[in-house]
């Protein structure tokens, strides 16, 4: 019985990661419960203190989250044809919100070597899909406190979750691609939360 349990939770979680990632066409995942029915901040920040670099070069670290009501981060791969047919959806929400109230910040999964180096051809793809996609919001290449406190955690791409101007946790994980209205519905109920 003790090793049955192992290999029932391992199945599944193959399961939800082929599934989030296969080669079928993104489908909306079902919405969970409205965000203001989830316990809204948690205590300890997600993004409390980190610093990174965007796929520009550029040095990003928690101040960015600092003016903006929320921000939601996705984490996706560059292999991974779900999160790629949802990037011109963030595209458009990026530039349907004003800054202040809604931010969105990438964070590719799949750019670090085995070693924790950068792997800059994984970089340089990641920047052709955000381009091709119309991108033009900040998109993080892991640090190790990315690594070992968002990443470690993620289980399949595309993930996407939502912090406060402090980096809490607001809401719920959203696993799967959605379309750019299935995610103005969930931000427009976490800005009542964040209000």
């Amino acid at each position: 019985m003790k090793r049955t349990f192992p290999i029932l939770a391992g199945a599944a979680l193959l399961a939800l990661t082929v599934t989030a990632c296969s080669g079928e066409p993104a489908q909306p995942t079902p919405t969970p419960a409205p965000a203001p029915a989830v316990t809204p901040h948690t205590d300890v920040p997600i993004l409390a203190s980190f610093t990174a670099t965007d796929l520009e070069g550029n040095e990003i670290d928690q101040s960015i989250l600092e003016d903006t009501s929320l921000t939601m981060v996705n984490v996706w791969a560059t292999y991974c044809d779900p999160c790629k047919e949802e990037m011109p959806d963030l595209a458009q929400l990026s530039n349907d919100y004003d800054d202040d109230e809604v931010q969105i910040i990438g964070l590719v999964s799949d750019v670090l070597n085995a070693d924790g180096t950068v792997n800059q051809t994984q970089v340089d793809t990641a920047v052709d899909l955000a381009d091709e996609a119309g991108v033009d919001y900040v998109n993080l290449i892991p640090s190790e406190y990315l690594t070992q406190n968002v990443l470690s955690q993620i289980y399949a791409v595309p993930t996407t979750f939502f912090v406060d101007e402090n980096g809490n946790q607001v809401g719920s994980v959203y696993m799967g691609a959605r379309d750019a209205e299935d995610w103005a519905e969930i931000i427009d109920s976490l800005l009542e939360v964040v209000a």
